[in-house]
Order: structure tokens, then C-alpha cells, then sequence
């Protein structure tokens, strides 16, 4: 396509908007509307991501150590735990170190630990990071053939749940989102129709002048796409607003492990890079709806 074509589709479309004004207000309310629960759900399920990786990236194998194995064949099996595939890092725990966890914490009631510094009935522990926590059960069947192992501790039915609700988590919330696109390409096409009803007899002309398809359909495209950008201002603006104000005021005093909203910036930037595709492609899928049938003539 020619520069000055394409100019000339610019200079159409961002006229059309302003020659139809109530259809164009009515257009830009209509994906504003749905826009904003799309960001909405966006938001949500950018940060149950989120905290669903950190749950994930926190999952850990302790490899309890037969108290029977000697300094010699604890470092053996620290070396047959490094050589396993799919693991990141193998850290040693004492059992010094693992009572002093304990005692730290229990705070005050964990003191009453401190009998048993002399005779500690604890164990040696290798402690193992999955490189990935889905291969946690996998790798942990592994460690547990392993000589000098005692027990192998990963919290098996807590991470299979915990796998299963984020898989679930992120379908839904995906599945929300498509959803309410649908809706707004529905909604948008439906009012773009209006305003195309209105130029049929012009789109006629110029099919019968010899117009091809493609030099009608684009002013549309643009026009759809720049209704779609407009619409996602207002939602874009509202949600990183509320979200600024959450994040600054809130979120020092959340204190639940693994909960912590993700950094304004760059999730700014995210969240509305992603609107503004979002309500281009609605703009201009919607516009390709309305305008298909008009050409056939």
C-alpha cells in the first residue's frame, strides 16, 4: 500500500469518527464498559499469577539423613542429589541447625528445645529446589531410593492441590477475559453497523465505481481501532489509579506468605499496553463484522 493511500485511510477514518459523534460516543462507551472488567480481570489474574509462581518457586524437598550415616556418606549423598536431573540447588542443613530453626520458630514455647542441645534427637537434612516444582513428586520418588535417606518430606497432597488450583486459577480467569472480549466485539460491531447502515448507499457507489474491497474495508479498520484505543483510555486510567493506591497503601501490611502485589511499575506499563491491544483488535474486529456483509453487492 502507497504512503499517501494510507494517509488518505488515516484522514477517512479519523473523520468518520468525528462525522458520526453519537455513534462514536456510543461505540467508545460500549468497549469502555467492557474494558474495564477486562482490566479488572487482567489485574487479578497477572497477580494470582504471580503469587501462584511464588508459591511454586518456594516448593522444596527436605531429605531427611539416616542419624546412622557417617560425615563421609552424607557428603556421598549430597554428591548423588547434585547429579539428579531437574534439581537447582542441594543445600545441608545440621541437625544443629535444623533445632535452632525450630527453637526460632516456636519463639518463646521453642526455648523449652534448648534440653536438647546436648543430646539432639533431630536429623541431618539436605534441603532440594526443583528447577521445576511440577517435577517435585518426580524427583522426590528419586531421593528416596537413595542410600543414607531416612524420609523424604515435600508435602505431597498440599502440592498436588496447590498445582491443580493455579492450573484452575489461570483457565478461568483466561476463560473470563476471552469471554468479555467476545462481548465487547459483539457489542462494538453491533453500533459500528449502525453508523455503517448509514453509508451503505456510499460503500455501493463506490463498489460499482470499482472500488475494491480492501480501499473500503480500511477507513473502517482505523476507525474501529482508534474507537477501541479511545474506549481503553478511561479503563486504563481507572484500574492503574485504584491499583497505585492499593499497592501505596497496602501492600507493607499484607502479611500472608506468598501474597505481594506485583510492582507498580512495570505492571503499569503491562496492564496497558495490554488494554490498548486488546481494545484495538476489538475496534477492528468489530469493524470487520459490520462491514463484511455491506460489501457484498
Amino acid at each position: 500500500m502507497k504512503f499517501r493511500t494510507l494517509m488518505r485511510h488515516i484522514r477517512e477514518g479519523i473523520k468518520n469518527i468525528f462525522r458520526n459523534g453519537w455513534m462514536t460516543f456510543a461505540s467508545v462507551a460500549a468497549v469502555t464498559t467492557t474494558l474495564i472488567l477486562v482490566a479488572v480481570f487482567l489485574a487479578l489474574v497477572l497477580n494470582l499469577n504471580q503469587m501462584a509462581t511464588n508459591i511454586e518457586e518456594d516448593v522444596q524437598i527436605s531429605t531427611i539423613i539416616d542419624r546412622t550415616a557417617d560425615e563421609e556418606q552424607i557428603v556421598e549423598l549430597g554428591e548423588e542429589l547434585e547429579q539428579i536431573e531437574g534439581i537447582e540447588k542441594v543445600q545441608f542443613s545440621s541437625r544443629d541447625d535444623e533445632l535452632t530453626k525450630l527453637m526460632d520458630s516456636m519463639g518463646e514455647e521453642g526455648q523449652a528445645w534448648g534440653m536438647f542441645e546436648q543430646d539432639n534427637p533431630l536429623h541431618h537434612t539436605y534441603y532440594v529446589d526443583p528447577t521445576n516444582p511440577e517435577q517435585t513428586e518426580q524427583i522426590a520418588s528419586q531421593i528416596k531410593s537413595l542410600n543414607y535417606v531416612d524420609d523424604v518430606l515435600y508435602g505431597q497432597d498440599v502440592i498436588q492441590k496447590l498445582f491443580e488450583f493455579n492450573n484452575y486459577a489461570r483457565t478461568i480467569g483466561l476463560g473470563l477475559i476471552i469471554a468479555l472480549v467476545f462481548t465487547a466485539i459483539f457489542l462494538i460491531s453491533n453500533t459500528i453497523k449502525i453508523t455503517i447502515i448509514a453509508r451503505s448507499t456510499e460503500i455501493g457507489i463506490q463498489k460499482l465505481v470499482g472500488a475494491k474491497n480492501s480501499f473500503i474495508r480500511w477507513p473502517f479498520f482505523i476507525e474501529g481501532a482508534l474507537l477501541g484505543i479511545l474506549g481503553s483510555v478511561i479503563p486504563i486510567t481507572v484500574i492503574l489509579s485504584g491499583y497505585y493506591y492499593i499497592y501505596s497503601n497496602f501492600n507493607d501490611a499484607i502479611t500472608i506468605p506468598f501474597v505481594e502485589l506485583l510492582p507498580f511499575n512495570p505492571f503499569a506499563w503491562q496492564l496497558a499496553g495490554m488494554v490498548l491491544l486488546i481494545g484495538a483488535v476489538i475496534g477492528v474486529w468489530g469493524s470487520v463484522m459490520s462491514v463484511r456483509k455491506f460489501l457484498k453487492v
